[in-house]
Formats: C-alpha cells, structure tokens, sequence
C-alpha cells in the first residue's frame, strides 16, 4: 500500500487570484489525489488534475473562461 501524504497549501482563485488555504493530498510518486478547500468562501474546481480553486461567486462560465485561459482548452474525451 503505498503512502499518501497530505500538506496545507495556499492556492488563488483561478478568476481573481484572492487567497484560500487548501488541504491537498498526493500519493507516494507526488502525483495530484484529491484536495479538501478550508477557507471560508471558496469552492474547489473540480473535474482538475491539479489543486484550483475559486470564489464562490464566480459563475461556472467565469470558471471555465479561466481555466481556459490559464491552461489552454480542456479536451473532453468524447471530442474526436
């Protein structure tokens, strides 16, 4: 059974950049597993490889555009 490891890590809103403290959680290889959001008034963007996170006032769509804009266009499996 390999070892996970979780550490508190301070992420930005991925619209606005304001501060939320995560809990994120890696595996042994230091691989992305999963995160738990602990500050007030933030939401985990989920469906990420990474830890993102945002405010709970942006809309999904402000969500999307910025993650887009970050990260490139987010392929769905289905697309051909």
């Amino acid at each position: 059974m390999s070892a996970t490891k979780a550490k508190g890590e301070m992420h930005g809103c991925i619209v606005c950049g304001k501060l939320y403290q995560l809990l994120v959680i890696y595996d042994a290889d230091g691989k992305y597993i999963g995160s738990k959001m602990m500050s007030a008034g933030g939401k985990e963007v989920k469906d990420a490889d990474r830890p993102l996170v945002a405010c709970e006032r942006h809309t999904d769509k402000e969500i999307e555009r910025a993650v887009e804009r970050v990260y490139g266009a987010q392929w769905d499996d289905e697309d051909d």
